[in-house]
């Protein structure tokens, strides 16, 4: 029965037109990026390297698929939670503004069942979003420019990963990442159970990645002590795979950061669609 909620809910998905933007927008955007870099990549990189030609010396194709595929996520990966609340903010406001959501309770499966399916069926369109940018920003930009080791500048200097030690490191990457696109997905169903329109969990879910954001990056003493304990402070956690070495226990805080966000999101949807008046 739960199984069969869950395929129902994702065909729900896939009838509707703003469920393909995110993968057209995601195709769109990743073509574009690879065109330019194609075109006039190596004058980018030339002026990224400028300050360290001068005392380090480098061998190889530094333009490559691996490096392409992280320019990508760095570029794309803040602009994702949009293209995943429109679907997911209106998985129960949208019926609820259709009506139909008055006949979903009618059926032989408990309200607990049909927002657990809705809620399954929003972390598969997630899941799908994560791989279809994985494939278009590794799969793509590999066939284009070839394979390659990888060199990540970050806060504490160069770091040069070997050809052979990169994939992993993507695929871990975009785990992390996913749990936090899923933790996105979780908190606009939950906004989508207080509304009775499609706009309003939507642009709520996109004002509060913005306040959580703000108060993140502002320096500002007062903050310290929430800081940590923001969900959007552990979004860009993927990007902890690329250091060498990996820090798994501030990856790992992130993870579990990250799953109490959504536990917590899920616990609230459940309490408050179990006695959310549908009928009047």
């Amino acid at each position: 029965m739960f199984l069969q909620a869950v395929y129902t809910e994702f065909i729900k998905i896939a009838a509707k037109p703003r469920s393909y933007l995110g993968l057209a927008a995601i195709t769109v955007l990743v073509g574009v990026i690879l065109f330019a870099m194609k075109i006039d990549g190596l004058t980018y990189i030339s002026f990224i390297t400028a300050g360290l030609e001068e005392s380090l010396l480098f061998e190889g194709d530094i333009l490559n698929g691996n490096l392409m595929a992280f320019i990508i996520l760095q570029m794309l990966i803040i602009h994702i939670p949009l293209l995943v609340a429109l679907v997911t903010g209106d998985l129960i406001s949208g019926e609820a503004a259709m009506g139909s959501l008055r006949m979903l309770v009618t059926r032989p499966v408990t309200r607990t069942q049909i927002l657990m399916g809705k809620f399954t069926a929003g972390a598969l369109y997630t899941l799908l979003i994560v791989l279809w940018l994985g494939f278009m920003a590794l799969g793509a930009s590999t066939w284009l420019f070839g394979p390659g080791d990888l060199m990540v500048l970050n806060s504490d200097g160069l770091v040069v990963l070997q050809q052979g030690d990169v994939l992993w490191r993507y695929l871990s990457g975009f785990g992390v990442a996913y749990l936090a696109l899923l933790t996105i997905a979780t908190l606009s169903i939950t906004l989508s159970c207080f509304s009775d329109n499609s706009i309003g969990p939507i642009v709520t879910t996109m004002a509060v990645i913005i306040l959580f954001t703000i108060i993140g990056t502002l320096d500002v003493p007062v903050f310290d002590v929430v800081r940590p304990y923001l969900f959007t402070t552990h979004m860009a956690a993927w990007r902890s795979f690329f250091e060498d070495p990996v820090p798994y226990d501030a990856i790992l805080q992130s993870v579990i950061i990250l799953l109490a966000h959504i536990g917590v999101f899920l616990s609230v949807a459940l309490y408050h669609f179990n006695r959310k008046d549908i009928l009047s």
